[in-house]
Parts: C-alpha cells; structure tokens; sequence
C-alpha cells in the first residue's frame, strides 16, 4: 500500500510494530474518550469557502519562537520513540531538520540529547519533567544547554501517571510474570523486520538521557519504572519559577487547558503553551485540544506563543488551529506511525502531506496565506454525535 493519509501510516505501523509496542503507541487512558474526542472536535469545526480568489501563490510558512519554520507545526515530543525504528529520535529529528520544522526531543527517548546532536545541524527542543530530583533536572538541563537545544517543553500534567489499560494488557505497566515474557517473546517473533531492525541493529536499547542515574537498568521497563517513580505529586507554580531560573532560553509549559493556567504560565515567565491534554493519555474525560484552544488564546493573545496538540490528522486541522488563534501545531502519534512504518522517509512524507493538505484546502477557502485566517474563517462548530 502507498499511503495516502496518515491513518494509512497507522496501519503499517500497526502490522510492523509488536503488539504491546502498537498498544503504547496507539493507546489512552480509561476508555479513551478524551482521545476520540481530540480527533473529533477538530472535525466539528468547518471551513468557510469563496470562490474565484486569486489563489495561485500560497505562503504557510512562519516562525516558532523566532525561528523560521517551513510550516508553523513542531514534531511533538513522544517517549520510546527509539523502539519504533532503530534510533528512531534521530532519524525523526533528521525528517524534521530537512524539512525545516523543529523536532522536540523527549527525556524518555531511547537516544541521547548528545547522539541527536550529533546526527544534526540544526537546534532541536528538549522535553523535561519535574523529576523528584532536582539534581538530575539541572544536569538535564545542563546537557540540553550544552547541545544547544533552543527551547524547553516543559510537561506539566503529570502529576500522577494516566492509567492506560493498552499498557497493562501488554504488560508495559505490569509486572513482568513468566507467561507475560513468553507472550511478549512470541509477539516479537512473529515481527522479524522488527526483531532484526530495533531489537538487534538497535542497540542499546536502554534510555539515553538517564542512563547514568539509573546504572542498574538493563532494558526500557526497568527505566520506564523509575521515570514513574520519579513522578512529582507536590509540584506546584513555584517550581515553575525555580526552573525559569536555571534555563536562560524559551521555555513553554505543555499540558495547559484552562485560561487561568495560561495566564499563570505567563506570569511565571514562559514563553509558550501547548494547549494538551497529552493525547488523551492522562485525564480521561477532560476537555478536547481544540475545544480548549479559542478561550485559552483569547486570554493570552500577545502575551505567549500558543501551540494545541491532540487529534491533528489533517492539514485541515491545521488550518483550524490558527483560525481558533494558535500561533502551531505539535503532530504526535503520526509522526510516530510513520516512523514505525517507514522511518525517516515515513517522517519526511507525512510532513509533505500536512503541507499538501494545507496548501490545497486554504486555496480551496480562497485564502493565499495562514495570516489571513481568523474565527470568521471557520463555520459555528456542529454538534455533537
């Protein structure tokens, strides 16, 4: 199959990838209904149309925290990103880099801030979490600094772990018993290209940016048990203001769905927000992505950078973030579809696709660039199934 869109990246990623590995990937919290509403609210929104336009010039690139950007839209950060492909963060963060969008590398990546600087030109955006240890958290940052990483995603909904039932029944989160090992063993076989290309050629297959704080971990479910653990229950605004102070570059707070926290996060001195609800995969049943976005941009317009994450499928979606008044896009899970699927030529075709899909539909508006849009742009959203 040559995909065509990028649920088709889904569905190769789903036949290459072990089962327990597709689960991370592709799962939620509870019964997944913020994920399915994510997708959905995007859907609810529809464009408004004029005809006979001159429309044969078109611009949809633009900047992400002063920098120019091929398309406002940064890969989004996503953990074991390295078990999707053999060192899959720098094959994606070379997709990004060639198309000339940022990539935003996560803690919980099997490669190392150093390795991805290496295989790279390019500055690239460090994703953090409060760790209980604020030791590691300024060497963490030290590192970012010294790789010239030029923002930091800070992810701030993590009070407590999301429970994801995907991850239980593939045993991620669960401790391992002789016939969960044997289960796991025979998925894996069953996916030789896998087996020889991340479970073989990929070695190390450990967590590049922790190893040294977790020197007796021999696979990625003993470091996934101490990131968990690491988990910080009693984080607050005032830890917010400690790290302004240990890192002099851009800092944006991911996980914001209310305009009250928006506001504090600029009163604390960030730089940015992603308006997330992290895909679904922590508070089920909390606000859709987009359904938060209009109030939460309206509160801090010209204040912060606001990127939204969560269900963008298309490059309609896109288009409906910045008529609701998002400066970007984070792109998550497709991202990684294509990875599994493809590897950085997977990544590099599902960025062509957004910016195909962008550029026919805001022609198809009658619009010539993304500045043109506003909320007059897009129709009273429809109601609800």
């Amino acid at each position: 199959m040559h995909p065509a869109c990028l649920y088709d990246y889904r569905a190769l990623a789903q036949k290459r990838l072990p089962s327990f590995l597709f689960g991370y990937l592709d799962g939620g919290s509870f019964g997944e209904l913020t994920m399915r509403d994510n997708e959905a609210a995007w859907a609810r929104h529809r464009l408004r149309q004029f005809v006979l336009r001159d429309v044969s010039k078109l611009e949809v690139s633009g900047s992400l925290l002063g920098r120019a950007a091929s398309l406002p839209l940064a890969l989004a950060p996503v953990g074991l990103a390295g078990l999707m492909r053999r060192r899959g963060e720098v094959q994606a963060a070379r997709a990004a880099e060639a198309f000339g969008v940022p990539f935003c590398m996560s803690t919980v990546g099997l490669c190392s801030i150093e390795e991805v600087r290496a295989a790279t030109r390019e500055p690239f955006w460090f994703q953090l979490y409060l760790l209980r240890d604020r030791g590691i958290v300024k060497e963490l940052l030290a590192r970012a600094r010294a790789a010239q990483c030029s923002a930091l995603v800070f992810t701030v909904d993590l009070a407590r772990l999301g429970i994801r039932y995907s991850d239980i029944r593939g045993g991620v989160n669960a401790p391992p018993t002789l016939k969960s090992q044997l289960t796991r063993v025979l998925d894996v076989l069953k996916h030789p290209r896998w087996l020889a290309d991340v479970a073989i050629g990929g070695q190390p297959l450990v967590f590049g940016n922790l190893t040294q704080y977790v020197p007796a971990a021999r696979n990625p479910e003993h470091f996934k048990a101490w990131v968990d653990s690491q988990f910080d229950p009693s984080a607050s605004w005032k830890d917010i203001e400690w790290l302004r102070t240990q890192w002099d570059g851009p800092i944006l707070l991911k996980g914001i769905l209310e305009p009250d926290d928006a506001r504090m996060a600029a009163s604390v001195g960030a730089q940015g927000i992603v308006v997330s609800n992290h895909g679904g995969r922590q508070l089920d049943g909390a606000q859709a992505s987009a359904d938060a976005l209009p109030r939460i941009a309206e509160a801090v317009a010209g204040k912060l950078t606001v990127l939204v994450d969560g269900g963008v499928r298309y490059g309609n979606d896109l288009i409906k973030a910045r008529a609701l008044g998002a400066d970007g896009v984070m792109l998550g899970r497709p991202w990684a579809w294509a990875l599994a699927a493809r590897g950085e030529q997977g990544v590099r075709e599902v960025l062509g696709m957004v910016d195909n899909e962008l550029r026919n539909s805001l022609g198809l508006m009658g619009h010539t660039s993304l500045n043109d849009l506003t909320r007059d742009s897009l129709l009273s959203p429809v109601a609800r199934d």
